[in-house]
């Protein structure tokens, strides 16, 4: 009985050790990881190593910019996301309604747009200064004084503007899981509103803020539009500058693995203050803060201060591109815009679909193999999301071009001229795609499938069905709320991503980010003005979506 028993248990073992389950989700874990190990590769091994060269000269520059930007930006948006965060979930004043779901707004509006609009308004020729030439009878810029638009200090302010929501939306959810009672004895105590925030309110938030601020931190580096625009040069341009300028690969894969250190520096920073700041409820009886209102005086001056990021966020980058757009109607019918958009939304459909699919094959692969190493590569995916395109890209062109002509030639001996079949496709820039915003799917399908009650798939098993069958049949009616919503965040994530389209696009394929960002830099807002506008309204899809969720 024993001896049978130990051989039924290593036939079981063997059937779902090499299941294709198991060995798809492995494989799709390679394929996600892959990327970031070819980066460090190349670094390793340059065929011109000018890692001294980079050092003595443009390295430190880069380091420097990049550490300020990404502090400064850090600081900012955790004091103006937490602010507003606590004033709307605490307090009952003029337009608070409203306002909490206007706060989201900003996420809609990519950074670089929010550049471009920021200068229009604020350069010499814009309305800002052409109003204050015309009430103090200045003639010339010599005649006053007007910071400096293109600047470090102008690109804090674009990038708080635009992330600052992602700090938000995350201290509104803690303040708002926060229990009433514990307020209401502090205010008892004597404790004032401000008190009452230091000691009570912030700490049992802090890792959410903490959260939120890593995440800013992320994008922050990731950005390339932006700081392009307002010619700070970063960790990120460096690796446009070295790689198409300079023609080396192998230096700016050094500069990538440069970046993917402060990445994981972050990562790491962040979940360690997670784990260290751990509170709970030892009530049963949650009763949720209620909104206190304030006079009107101090009612005023709270809408006043939510209204502030919103303005800079979503209201001046809106009403700038708006106008451009209303006065050059002739650029909606524009052949190459509706081009970049055809090739925006094919690109972005097949990414998203490929991605969510990926996500739900994985996450349902590694439940059922139960073998430690899908489940020692599960975390290891999301890893995508915090490196930036730029250095995906590096990770990415670089093998696949090897691989592309191999190919090639292989396929030119039996007779077939193909060409460059994944390099000179779209296939690299929907493989960048799927590698960076496979957190948003696996977490989706991860969360959603964590929620199906274990008896339904057994139940389907016993009734004879098979895992492809329960997976479609029972998890995927019950999942697939969280599998849409995936399938749409990737979706405008693949929209407003630029560093990565810029790197990889086909020759002669623009997608709307890409047209927006080269003609802008020509400082021809009146033709990046449309495809703003669409790549606006996509966003403002997903923030629906996610205003929804978050009620």
């Amino acid at each position: 009985m024993t001896q049978t028993h130990t051989v039924a248990s290593r036939k079981g073992w063997s059937l779902r050790e090499f299941s294709p389950w198991s060995i798809g989700a492995v494989v799709i874990c390679i394929i996600v990881l892959a990327p970031i190990l070819a980066v460090f590769w190349m670094a390793l091994n340059p065929t011109e190593n000018i890692w001294g060269h980079l050092i003595s000269t443009t390295l430190p520059r880069y380091l420097q910019n990049t550490m300020i930007l990404m502090l400064s930006v850090g600081l900012v948006t955790a004091s103006m996301g937490t602010g507003a965060a606590w004033l709307v979930s605490r307090y009952s004043f003029p337009g608070v309604t409203w306002l909490q779901w206007a706060l989201l707004f900003p996420l809609a509006i990519p950074a670089y747009v929010g550049a471009y609009a920021l200068v229009d308004f604020l350069e010499y020729a814009g309305p800002v200064q052409t109003g204050m030439r015309a009430v103090f009878g200045w003639q010339s810029a010599r005649d006053y004084w007007f910071p400096e638009i293109r600047s470090m200090g102008a690109a804090v302010i674009v990038l708080s503007a635009a992330l600052y929501p992602y700090v938000y939306i995350l201290a509104r959810a803690a303040f708002r899981e926060q229990s009433g009672a514990g307020e209401e004895v502090a205010q008892s105590l004597g404790a004032g509103a401000l008190t009452r925030f230091r000691r009570v309110g912030l700490p049992l938030a802090r890792p959410a803020i903490a959260a939120g601020t890593a995440i800013v931190m992320m994008e922050t580096v990731n950005d390339f539009g932006t700081v392009d625009y307002f010619a700070v040069q970063t960790l990120t341009t460096g690796i446009f500058s070295v790689w198409l300028e300079s023609n080396n690969a192998g230096g700016a894969a050094q500069i990538a693995c440069v970046v993917l250190l402060l990445v994981i520096f972050l990562v790491t920073l962040e979940k360690s203050s997670r784990r260290k700041l751990q509170f709970f409820s030892l009530t049963t009886r949650h009763r949720p803060p209620t909104q206190t209102p304030i006079g009107a005086r101090w009612g005023w001056v709270a809408t006043a201060a939510c209204l502030v990021p919103f303005s800079i966020g979503f209201v001046l980058p809106v009403s700038v591109i708006l106008s451009h757009a209303m006065g050059n109607a002739e650029r909606w019918a524009d052949p190459d815009l509706i081009r970049a958009l055809v090739n925006t939304v094919a690109v972005g459909c097949v990414a998203a679909i490929v991605t969510v699919l990926a996500g739900v094959f994985l996450v349902y692969g590694v439940r059922l193999s139960g073998r430690s190493l899908p489940k020692l590569l599960l975390p290891l995916t999301t890893i995508g999301y915090a490196a930036p395109g730029a250095v995906l890209a590096v990770g990415i062109l670089i093998p696949l071009a090897v691989i592309d002509h191999k190919l090639a030639d292989f396929l030119e001996t039996l007779g077939f001229d193909t060409g460059l079949l994944l390099t000179g496709s779209a296939f690299a820039l929907v493989l960048a795609y799927c590698v960076r915003f496979f957190a948003i799917a696996q977490g989706a399908a991860d969360g959603a499938m964590g929620r199906v009650s274990p008896s339904l798939p057994m139940a389907a098993r016993s009734l004879g069905r098979t895992r492809g069958q329960t997976l479609r049949e029972v998890y995927f009616p019950l999942i697939r709320t969280s599998v849409g919503s995936a399938l749409l965040l990737v979706f405008v994530d693949c929209v407003k991503e630029l560093p990565a389209t810029m790197l990889l696009r086909p020759f002669n394929f623009d997608t709307l980010a890409t047209r927006v960002h080269d003609q802008a830099s020509l400082e021809n807002l009146g033709d990046a003005s449309p495809g703003a506008i669409l790549i606006v309204a996509v966003g403002m899809i997903a923030v629906g979506l996610l205003a929804r969720a978050n009620r």
